[in-house]
């Protein structure tokens, strides 16, 4: 594998800026992930996590600044001039689908069962035939254990099990990079562990990821980078033992030791 410096990053932030109203919540981040990369993303309640993994997907369109994935920019194109023009939702939805996303809610459809929902977007978005997709499907569904549940209906599952048919269902589109965002967030105590071990596992096999979490522990063990967010600020960008361990940020060291202690 060639260095990072000659590498493609899979995505690229560019002085990202992000207003709602009068607040500027992201406040000019840089940030690279090449192939491989398992980028952690903590900071207090606020620092701008969410929505810099929602300006990476364009389901929120940056102020300014750019966001590119695999050297094309997402969201935008440019003209002869080089102003810059909003894409067509149907090319924005198409660029969507190299980015795999799961959400701190499950977001799966209530009346479809386990395979239909991890096969809805390849037959509709990429056009797959039917039995290839299923195919497809049962294989991820395999992946993060719930082959067995592929004809039931979301209700009938765990929290757990839902978050983790939301995973399959991102993966099944085979995407660039998978974005993670607080994926245990709305799940009971016991039941974090089953998805953790899940994405721990993707780590392993060379998944491209961007993971915010609460999850210090899992972070550390999984990550081969960690990045911390504060007021809109990349303030550490490092390995997790660094981050954690020895920042040159006084605010990250004091978000840790309360987090540690």
């Amino acid at each position: 594998m060639p260095p990072a410096e000659q590498q493609q990053a899979v995505v690229e932030v560019i002085n990202l800026h992000k207003y709602f109203g009068d607040l500027e919540v992201l406040k000019g981040i840089d940030l690279k992930v090449f192939q491989g990369d398992v980028v952690t993303v903590l900071g207090s309640s606020g620092s701008g996590k969410s929505t810099l993994l929602r300006c990476i997907n364009f389901l929120e369109s940056p102020t300014s600044g750019e966001v590119r994935i695999a050297g094309r920019p997402m969201g935008v194109r440019y003209d002869k001039t080089g102003k810059k023009h909003f894409e067509s939702n149907r090319n924005i939805t198409k660029m969507r689908s190299e980015i795999g996303m799961v959400f701190q809610q499950f977001n799966i459809w209530p009346h479809m069962t386990v395979l239909e929902n991890v096969i809805e977007a390849p037959v509709h978005v990429k056009k797959m035939p039917k039995q290839e997709a299923r195919e497809l499907g049962k294989a991820y569904l395999k992946k993060v254990d719930l082959l067995d549940k592929m004809d039931e209906y979301p209700a009938r599952l765990s929290g757990g099990q839902q978050q983790r048919v939301a995973i399959a269902r991102a993966l099944a589109m085979q995407p660039k990079v998978m974005l993670f965002d607080e994926p245990t967030s709305a799940l009971d105590p016991e039941l974090i562990g089953e998805v953790l071990e899940v994405i721990k596992a993707l780590a392993m096999e060379g998944t491209t990821m961007m993971v915010v979490t609460h999850e210090v522990g899992f972070a550390r063990e999984v990550s081969n980078r960690m990045v911390f967010l504060h007021d809109g600020l990349v303030e550490d960008d490092g390995p997790p033992s660094q981050v954690i361990d020895n920042s040159k940020s006084e605010r990250c060291r004091q978000f840790f030791s309360k987090m540690l202690h």
